[in-house]
């Protein structure tokens, strides 16, 4: 019969450190939206500073999308979603992201 392993008192050890910051990332974000009741200028103050924070080929991309989809559709808010530049609908559901290639 085979040992088994006594249990783990790490409740982290099964994630990645990438996986352990984009948790504490968006536990970060929902603190500051219950807080606030987040309004729309603030999402896409938020938005845009995870934009500036892309490398640069990223950052254009992630410029001119954030265009295309306030002009096609102005009714999503703009919020970060894990620290990637998100949009939602009205009740909060993330529609749409835009994920750097360096988290992959």
């Amino acid at each position: 019969m085979s040992e088994k392993k006594p249990p783990s008192n790490n409740a982290n050890e099964g994630f990645s450190a990438a996986e352990q910051a984009a948790m504490q990332e968006r536990a970060k974000e929902l603190k500051a939206e219950a807080r606030a009741n987040k309004k729309k200028a603030d999402g896409e103050n938020d938005l845009l500073e995870k934009i500036a924070e892309m490398p640069e080929p990223e950052r254009a991309m992630a410029q001119r999308i954030h265009e295309i989809v306030t002009a096609a559709a102005p009714g999503l808010w703009p919020k970060t979603w894990y620290g990637m530049p998100a949009y939602a609908n009205e009740d909060g559901k993330v529609v749409c992201f835009f994920q750097s290639a360096a988290k992959i």
